[in-house]
């Protein structure tokens, strides 16, 4: 059952939705929206689990889409376009799959629609090991992350998750921090999250699928199953930048995604 995901409207023109990654927020492609939205009208989405948006017990790429199409049904949108970064990424393409004439043109960041192996087991570990009876402050979670995720970046975007309870709704004694996500459905669930989309394809319309030029995630061994699901896609190399390029590189991440979307038109 689709769930009625959190969001943001911005700008005007044609509709462009923005599906962030696992452990994100609507907020992580922000750059991206405040770069776009002179030309497009953006809705950016917490996906299930993220945000702002409903908690459930499930978590799967073809749940996840129904949820985006359940959206654009509540929002009249009868077709649109889509940037989706890493697992916001393969939501999109499952999108695409699963109900091509709802997408008019799709832009894959940094992920490709193949199986992949754990990479987050130190996160997980380290989010689900934080007592929040014990953080008093972002300093404490800061540390006790620490001993499970090196890079300060990397707990700082985590750690954005951690949100004060409100004075009138805490217990004396009890924990003063709370997670938005729901990390028990995510641990639960996160094998299936390294599934690629299922469908059987192709989507014929134009792809873009950009990578970042230090990052694996989308490698030279996947270019065969992506021009079998995506025939049309086309992929460019942003260079000087990993998983993140959408935030290390925003200019011209920005750039060659408006190329791409007026392309044609």
């Amino acid at each position: 059952m689709s769930v009625a995901l959190n969001h943001r409207i911005t700008g005007e023109g044609p509709p462009l939705i923005l599906l962030h990654g696992l452990f994100g927020s609507l907020d992580n492609l922000g750059g991206i929206a405040r770069r776009l939205e002179d030309q497009w009208q953006i809705h950016a989405l917490d996906e299930r689990n993220h945000g702002a948006s409903p908690h459930t017990d499930t978590m799967d790429y073809p749940a996840m889409a129904d949820d985006v199409i359940a959206y654009m049904d509540a929002q009249g949108l009868q077709k649109a376009s889509f940037l989706g970064h890493s697992m916001g990424g393969k939501v999109a393409m499952q999108v695409a799959l699963k109900a091509p004439e709802r997408v008019e043109k799709l832009i894959v960041a940094d992920i490709a629609p193949v199986d992949y192996h754990a990479r987050h087991d130190a996160i997980i570990e380290g989010l689900t090991g934080i007592h929040l009876a014990e953080v008093r402050s972002r300093q404490d979670a800061d540390r006790l992350l620490s001993d499970f995720v090196e890079t300060p970046g990397v707990r700082q975007f985590l750690l954005k998750n951690l949100e004060r309870i409100p004075a009138g709704q805490q217990k004396e004694g009890g924990p003063v921090f709370r997670w938005r996500l729901n990390l028990s459905v995510i641990d639960a669930c996160y094998g299936k999250l390294t599934l690629a989309p299922e469908g059987e394809g192709p989507f014929e319309g134009p792809v873009l699928f950009l990578k970042g030029a230090d990052s694996a995630y989308i490698q030279d061994k996947h270019r065969a199953r992506i021009e079998q699901l995506f025939p049309a896609a086309t992929l460019r190399i942003i260079q000087d930048t990993g998983h993140w390029l959408h935030a290390e590189k925003a200019d011209t991440f920005a750039a060659l995604c408006r190329r791409f979307l007026t392309s044609g038109q």
